[in-house]
């Protein structure tokens, strides 16, 4: 994107005006004031968990730092929030590393370990204590952003118009996917890819256009109206994004450290709100299925096992496609190699 194409905002409020008639002029601290775009429009929960973390870092800060939150679109393209974060348009962002992986393939792997984890504590773990988060930080930092931490939305669920059980399941099935990884194993499945924008799935499942999507988790599915035309919700753990709360790089080191600390607790915190928010309304939604004859499917471990061995070779040709790729891949092997899930 042509930064040139952007309208710079201001940055900074400027002192506030001495008192009148007093004896000595006292400036008063006008509160840091910033701009950031999530990736979720305004019908979802996890935008409101976002503006919940905007609300309590400005609760937090006692005036000194004031986010606004914006939903997916309100001031640029959900796939441009990258660059306007890099051009201080945006003051941060919360989005997919995925989104951008045409700068640096490495953002793909290091984003979404497809078909890898199973629960969001294994990735979590990745990031914050073997180093994950610092390799997102290396690479941001050559677009002028900071990322201060990341959070999940949980284990997504593909959702079928047929029983998908097993591998074989899979051959002949139209799906709506983003090309990517998990595309590419699915392919390997006998799958073919239909990509489409998210606002058609619901049409192109009613009309057979594909026989399957992937898109979120049980109850974002479900708010999509999803499982009204495809009544097997899938769990194959083929997809687990993690979703990141990025600020632009100055303006993240203009603040004083006492603020740089308040946010960073936030953001730690709402790894695990937005997470457990999300789960307990996937709950409410299998429950209100179950009701109504629609029951998930989930892939037993022997299963899921074979899928992620298949998985394995994908890993592997995106971790030849640069540095970042490399060193996400190798550290993630290990990772899941420790936790038992890869031999």
């Amino acid at each position: 994107m042509d930064r040139r194409g952007f309208i710079r905002t201001a940055g900074v409020a400027g002192a506030g005006a001495g008192v009148a008639g007093a004896p000595a002029v006292v400036a008063a601290q006008q509160p840091v004031k910033w701009k950031m775009q999530s990736m979720w429009s305004s019908a979802e929960l996890t935008y409101k968990v976002f503006e919940d973390l905007c609300g309590r870092i400005n609760k937090l800060c006692s005036g000194k730092l004031e986010i606004t939150p914006f939903a997916a679109g309100a001031v640029t393209g959900p796939f441009e929030t990258l660059d306007a974060v890099s051009a201080g348009v945006l003051q941060g962002h919360s989005s997919w590393p995925g989104y951008f992986s045409g700068k640096d393939p490495g953002l793909a792997v290091i984003s979404d370990f497809v078909f890898g984890y199973t629960h969001p504590w294994q990735a979590e773990a990745w990031y914050y204590q073997k180093g994950g988060l610092d390799m997102l930080r290396e690479a941001y930092a050559k677009f002028n952003v900071y990322p201060v931490g990341v959070s999940w939305w949980g284990v997504e669920a593909i959702v079928a118009k047929k029983p998908i059980r097993n591998m074989a399941d899979f051959k002949g099935v139209k799906i709506r996917s983003p090309q990517g990884m998990t595309a590419e194993v699915l392919t390997k499945l006998g799958a073919s890819i239909v990509v489409l924008p998210g606002g058609e799935v619901y049409s192109a499942l009613d009309k057979g256009v594909v026989d399957a999507a992937d898109w979120a988790t049980i109850s974002m599915n479900q708010r999509m109206g999803f499982h009204e035309v495809a009544k097997f919700p899938v769990i194959v753990g083929h997809s687990m994004p993690v979703q990141e709360f990025s600020v632009n790089m100055a303006a993240w080191k203009a603040l004083p450290e006492d603020v740089k600390l308040t946010v960073s607790t936030a953001v730690r915190e709402w790894t695990w709100d937005q997470i457990q928010r999300v789960a307990v309304d996937d709950v409410r939604v299998l429950i209100d299925l179950k009701k109504k004859g629609v029951n998930r499917i989930v892939w037993d471990d022997a299963e899921q096992g074979k899928i992620r061995d298949l998985a394995h070779k994908t890993w592997e040709d995106w971790s030849k496609k640069g540095p970042l790729a490399k060193r996400a891949y190798d550290s993630q092997l290990a990772w899941l190699k420790d936790l038992g899930l890869v031999a």
